[in-house]
């Protein structure tokens, strides 16, 4: 088994290839002066069994061409079993047509990476389990939740008062994993979202007044909806609230947003490299999801069930 990293997020590969005790492949993943990415891989790969650590996050368009050429490499290398280990899977928000003439880009990028030479996926909470049938290869999505439980427990003690949420209507599925583990009730905010970034709370279902509430969603971006869901929680008698997030994009002033929101904390994992402006102290966290990531890599390589990390 070989691991080899892209640009996207070292720390977390270099992480992984701890928790394995492996060493990263040898490679040189470069930019040539008009930014085409150049790969060379400097060690022999034939007949082995690779996993490319590359998440598709900002830059998302040079991440994923990276991912590609490096898959492209490898094939042409003669590698065994190609595997891309995307813990943050890019496009996955445009997984259906939401209008006349708007495209299914995560059917696109499923294409791209399967057609490249991929033989495998891994990656992490999804935003809609549907995108595992865009491809044509076997692919493994895993939860977050068991990380975010034990997280979770570190620092909320588990009451009756202890509530999970989930920001909207779509995400309940993932919202009731954690509440299942935790042992705790669930409640859910309907939301209305007019254009991407975009929302407004409609109704919150279920009693918030007096709780300790925790949203749980895949993926926070401009943290715009996040923070609205927040206020619009504490306005109906939440006693505090906080939010775990599997993918902190967190683009744009999303950082100054949640500093500045009613958020007790922003709790993500490091699916994608965290943002130089989270710092220490804040109200954004950071939980590894390396070791989680690193179980599923040798489980797969040792042709071992992955779904028994969530029983």
């Amino acid at each position: 088994m070989k691991l080899l990293a892209g640009n996207s997020n070292r720390p977390l590969a270099e992480a992984i290839a701890q928790s394995l005790d492996l060493p990263l492949t040898k490679a040189s993943v470069k930019r040539f002066a008009d930014n085409e990415a150049w790969v060379t891989i400097d060690e022999n790969v034939r007949g082995e069994d690779v996993f490319v650590l590359q998440s598709t996050s900002y830059p998302a368009n040079d991440n994923l061409m990276e991912l590609l050429v490096i898959i492209d490499a490898l094939k042409r290398a003669s590698a065994r079993r190609i595997t891309a280990v995307t813990p943050y899977f890019g496009y996955a928000r445009q997984d259906r047509k939401v209008g006349g003439r708007t495209p299914i880009s995560a059917k696109l990028v499923a294409n791209l990476i399967t057609r490249a030479g991929a033989d495998r996926l891994l990656t992490m909470d999804l935003h809609s389990g549907q995108i595992q049938g865009f491809f044509d290869i076997p692919t493994d999505n895993l939860q977050a939740a068991p990380l975010m439980a034990a997280d979770v427990k570190e620092n909320y003690p588990v009451a009756d008062d202890l509530l999970i949420v989930s920001p909207d209507v779509g995400g309940v599925v993932r919202a009731l994993a954690l509440a299942t583990r935790l042992h705790v009730g669930l409640a859910i905010v309907d939301k209305r979202r007019y254009a991407p970034g975009q929302s407004e709370v409609a109704n919150i279902i279920g009693d918030v007044a007096g709780r300790r509430l925790i949203m749980f969603d895949d993926i926070v971006d401009s943290a715009g909806t996040l923070c609205n869901a927040a206020q619009s929680l504490m306005d109906a008698g939440a006693k505090e609230v906080s939010a775990y997030v599997t993918h902190g994009v967190l683009s744009g002033a999303a950082v100054e947003r949640v500093a500045g929101s009613v958020l007790k904390e922003l709790v993500i994992t490091d699916s994608i490299e965290s943002d130089s402006r989270i710092k220490p102290g804040g109200k954004i966290r950071c939980v590894s999801c390396a070791t989680l990531l690193g179980e599923a890599i040798r489980r797969i390589a040792n042709e071992e069930s992955v779904s028994k990390l969530f029983d």
